[in-house]
């Protein structure tokens, strides 16, 4: 990687066309199961193209959609803008500036991302600085298994064995300051989401 910004996570890269959207041929039946509701406001953290962001943002009320890369919030931007709506805000910055640049919300989302973050510890409190009280936090993370078999189309796929995690070290990393865990969700078929709650204080 040459050109990446300095707090671009490890492990993130967006990945080629094709095996992506074979991956989550439903990203708005993924957003069901981890608790996305119409009417909220909602924080696409790490957003990159706007797979996701797109099913949010025909649910919710509102998105802002956060990512450090320009080109990604481009792309994103541009399919936005192809699945007509309007409701979302596109936001360049760092994850750990959350609160600073969006919110409070009544959920997060993060896919994909979580494996590389450098300090975990502190984008957790980050996000739940950006959250309402009862405000969720839903984490999207590959199974802590084998890369090689995590295929997808005929090959390997997600990040590097040694970057994932099993959703009890996501649970322990996670669950600092108000985050709380509430559950588990399997996403098949390499995938698990753990959602926690902002408490009051």
């Amino acid at each position: 990687m040459t050109d990446h910004p300095p707090s671009f996570f490890q492990g993130t890269e967006m990945p080629t066309a094709g095996w992506w959207e074979a991956l989550w041929p439903d990203p708005g039946g993924v957003l069901a199961a981890v608790g996305l509701r119409s009417g909220m406001n909602v924080i696409d953290l790490c957003s990159g193209d706007g797979w996701f962001t797109l099913q949010i943002a025909k649910v919710a009320r509102h998105v802002s959609a956060i990512d450090i890369d320009l080109t990604l919030l481009e792309v994103a931007k541009y399919r936005l803008m192809e699945g007509g709506v309007s409701n979302c805000k596109f936001i360049l910055g760092d994850a750990y500036d959350i609160a600073k640049l969006a919110g409070p919300a009544d959920f997060v989302f993060m896919a994909n991302a979580f494996h590389g973050v450098p300090d975990r510890n502190r984008l957790a409190k980050a996000v739940g600085a950006a959250l309402k009280t009862d405000g969720q936090f839903a984490i999207v993370n590959w199974h802590k298994r084998p890369r090689e078999e995590t295929p997808i189309l005929g090959e390997p796929r997600g990040p590097k064995t040694e970057l994932r995690m099993a959703p009890e070290e996501t649970i322990k990393t996670v669950e600092v300051g108000d985050l709380k865990f509430i559950k588990v969700v399997e996403i098949p078929p390499y995938h698990y989401s753990v959602v926690f709650r902002r408490s009051g204080t």
